[in-house]
This record gives C-alpha cells, structure tokens and sequence, in this order.
C-alpha cells in the first residue's frame, strides 16, 4: 500500500474514498460542507453525528467529484495521539470494507503525519492466510497536508515493523517454533540491513545458557538465540541500546502444566521476541545514528520426560543457580540468559519486552504496558516516546524488598515466588539479578500483546504494542535516555 501526500485541494485529486476525523463539538469544513450542500451541518444538527471515538458515519456520494463515499471518523472530545493514529486505521479499513481503491484523509495544519501514516499501515493489517479472504481493494492513502513526505516514509516504515510483529504473533505454533522463528528473524533482519547471528543449541551448550536450555529441554524443537545488530558508519553516540525479546513459540506449562481452558492463545508467549524483531528491521531501515542490537531468546516449553522438574536447580548464563519451583515460570528464565549476554557483548542500555506474567493483565487490564527498571532516566524516556505516539505506559515500584520472595533456600534464586502478591515486580526483580547494573527497563506486554476483540482500526489478534515507542528511543536517543 502506497503512502503520499499532497499539500493542495482534496478536489484536484482522483480518489475514491475521503475521511475525515473530527472531534466532538467541531464545525464541519465549510467547503466541503458546502459541496454536500449543507450536509455535515444537518448531520451534526439532528445529533446523527456526534464525534464520539470510533464512530463512522457514511455519505454514499460527493456530487461531481471522484469521490464515492465520504466517511466521518470520531476522534472523540479531546483528541490525542492514539485517537489519531485509531483514525487513520479506521479510514483505511472502511475504504477497504467499501473496495476503494485510493483513500485521502483531510488533516488540520499541525496534524502528526509519521503517526497518521503509522496507523493507516496499521489498518492495513489482515491476519495471516488460513482462511479465504476478501481481495484487498485499498492501494493508495493519501494524506492532504503540507508535511515533509519524509515524515510519512518514516511512519510507513515503523508501521511495516509493528505488522512485522503482528503477523507472527498470529502464526500457529505448528508452524511457528524455535527454529522456524529464528529463519524468519534472520531473513527479516537481512533484508533489513542488519548483521545476523543465529546460535543453536550446540553453541548455546558451549556457551553455558543453562537457563534458556532448560526451558527448551523439554520439547523436539531446540531452542535459538538470535542477535541482530544495526551498525551505523559514523555513530553519534558512544551509547550501545540492546532490545531483548522473550520468544516461546509455545508454553504448555511444562511440567506445571496450565489448565486447557485458552492454552490455545499461549502461541502468542513470543510476543516480546516478534516486537523486538519488529522494532529492529524498522530501525534497521531508518538507519538512526545509534548502535542498536537486538536478541531474541526462543523455546519451546513443553512437558516430556526430558522436561525440567520442579524442585530442580538450573545454573544461568552467569553463574547464578536457581530452583525451578514452577516451569510455568520460563519466559524469566530464557530472558536472564539473553540479558547476561547483552552485557556480555557491551550493552551500555538494556530493554526487554516480555508476556512475562498473567498478575499484570490483574493489575493494569489490557490499556497499560507496565514499566519496570533500575535506571529512571530511560523508563522516564520510554514513557515520554510512549506518549508521543500514543501507546501508555505505566511504571512499577522496584522496593529491594520484593526480590526477597525470589531468593532461594538452596540456590542463588528461585524462579517463582511461593506467594501471589505483586508477581508482576517479583518477576522484574528477578530479571534485575542479571543486567549487572547496566540501565534496564522491562515491558511486560502480557496483558496488552493480543486484541481479544475487533476495533473500528483493527481487527481481533497482536497488538504490535510497543514497536512504535522502542523505534523513537533509538531514533531520539541521547547518552541521558
């Protein structure tokens, strides 16, 4: 789908869809309002338009223009950016809905035109191909501003990455595992540009990840570590940003085998991993002046009778033991290798994303990303991008206290604590044991990876959360991030 601008009059172009998002209480555009012959105005009037976030309203015909259907698009009383870049998934997925084949969506001067591309590459999302779909009709959005068509290069690029991230989430497990996760990585990443690296399990043996290989034990499918690095010829910083993602490609439970009841959703445990990947391609393709690389730590944690135990004690990558007390607990375990190794390779920043635990879908529902880590300036700076693009944050006290309940008895740690109070922190604590004090943040995506239900921008499936926010960090990265 073909992104442009064009500065001038929607009525110089041949197109056959426009959208316009307006806000409650927000006067019609007279011109247009004027070649409808006072239309808008007698909509808003009898209450049938109200600008409420979401809402569509459908006029079938603009007379003597191109223009086949007009849509009204509500971005609700006080528009933000996650209402905007909503609109323009929305206007795309109407015209798609109508079998338009070009859209323009009618923007006001200082309209954020990276986002509005974003979201409308976002609305182009259709889920993978197991069944019959309809032909896609939209090739063509046009966004009618005097921005820099830079700007909009940029967005769509961000907004292949987040889809990137969708489209495997989505992927069964079946056809989906460890390996055929780090083919895929690794063919995304060069055609990115990046450098790649996959390990197998005989490297990760030999390099002693004793954690992301217990994980993996269990199951016919081994487990990888992929590394995939964006080197820029002349750096502006002395900085090295490491993007570390948890890949289960599938999470039965192991041995601590979770209930039936939606285990079928679990083929989206690789959630941080497909971000992550999303995130580095974009970046990649963007080429900002930061060094950036990005692991991927992927497995499979099935029960078998080569699966950890519970009880059992498994030595990490650096050094430290831990009881495994739950296997259900793997995604900590698979991430405290791949983080040991970002230090390892000179991480001066760390982030990781992770469906790391169910206690943050308690605590934050499904709005809010939770922000845990041991250096505020980069939390306070992720949380900052996070607002500029309109994905939300929220972050997490770290109390030394709560690592108390993850200390072992007959170990260095434990992997689970033995109480449900605060597992969202306890599970951060945890990972903390292996950054080595190198400035960290943790995204549990937990309860924001998955649309569990349709929305007028997008349909039921992988959020893609967080790509937008990571690709911003390293574009805008300062040595005080």
């Amino acid at each position: 789908m073909n992104i442009t601008i064009h500065p001038g009059n929607w009525e110089e172009l041949e197109i056959d869809a426009l959208a316009i998002p307006m806000s409650v209480n927000q006067p019609p555009d007279d011109v247009l309002d004027g070649r409808v012959e006072g239309l808008l105005t007698e909509l808003i009037e009898r209450e049938e338009w109200s600008g409420k976030l979401g809402a569509c309203t459908l006029v079938h015909r603009v007379a003597d223009t191109s223009v086949k259907r007009l849509f009204l698009l509500g971005l609700g009383e006080d528009p933000m950016p996650r209402h905007w870049f909503a609109a323009a998934g929305q206007a795309v997925r109407e015209a798609a809905e109508a079998q338009c084949r070009t859209v323009a969506i009618l923007l006001p001067e200082n309209a954020d035109v990276r986002l509005i591309a974003e979201g409308a590459v976002y609305g182009s999302h259709r889920p993978s191909g197991y069944t019959e779909q309809k032909p896609w009709g939209v090739e063509e959005v046009v966004l009618l501003s005097s921005a820099d068509i830079a700007e909009a290069d940029r967005g769509r690029l961000t907004g292949g990455g987040i889809n990137l991230a969708r489209e495997l989430v989505e992927i069964p497990a079946n056809d989906l595992g460890p390996e055929e996760f780090a083919m895929r990585a690794a063919q995304e990443g060069n055609a990115a540009g990046l450098e790649v690296e996959v390990l197998d399990e005989q490297a990760l043996l030999e390099m002693g990840a004793g954690a992301l290989l217990a994980v993996g034990q269990g199951s016919e499918r081994p487990p990888r570590l992929v590394r995939l690095s964006w080197e820029p010829e002349e750096p502006n910083s002395n900085d090295h940003l490491f993007l570390v993602g948890k890949g289960i490609t599938f999470d039965t439970g192991g041995l601590s085998l979770k209930p039936a009841n939606s285990m079928e959703k679990m083929k989206y445990d690789m959630g941080g991993a497909a971000t992550m990947l999303g995130a580095i391609t974009a970046i990649g393709r963007l080429r900002p002046g930061l060094r950036v690389t990005c692991l991927l730590a992927m497995a499979e944690n099935m029960p078998s009778g080569k699966a950890t135990r519970p009880g059992d004690i498994i030595t990490a990558l650096n050094g430290k033991t831990i009881e495994v007390i739950n296997t259900d607990a793997e995604g900590r375990l698979v991430l405290a290798d791949a983080l040991t190794y970002a230090t390892r390779l000179g991480a001066s920043h760390i982030v990781d994303a992770a469906t790391l635990t169910g206690a943050v879908t308690i605590a934050l529902g499904n709005v809010r990303v939770a922000l845990l880590g041991n250096d505020k300036n980069l939390s306070d700076s992720i949380a900052l991008h996070g607002r500029d693009c309109g994905e939300r944050f929220w972050p997490l006290p770290m109390d030394p206290e709560y690592l108390d309940a993850m200390k072992g008895d007959m170990s260095d740690l434990r992997n689970a604590s033995a109480e449900r109070s605060a597992g969202t922190i306890t599970a951060g604590k945890f990972l903390e044991q292996f950054v080595d004090e190198t400035p960290w943040a943790h995204l549990d995506i937990a309860g924001t990876c998955w649309v569990g239900k349709a929305q007028p921008h997008c349909g039921k499936g992988a959020s893609g959360v967080a790509v937008r926010t990571l690709v911003r960090l390293a574009e805008n990265w300062n040595s005080q991030s």
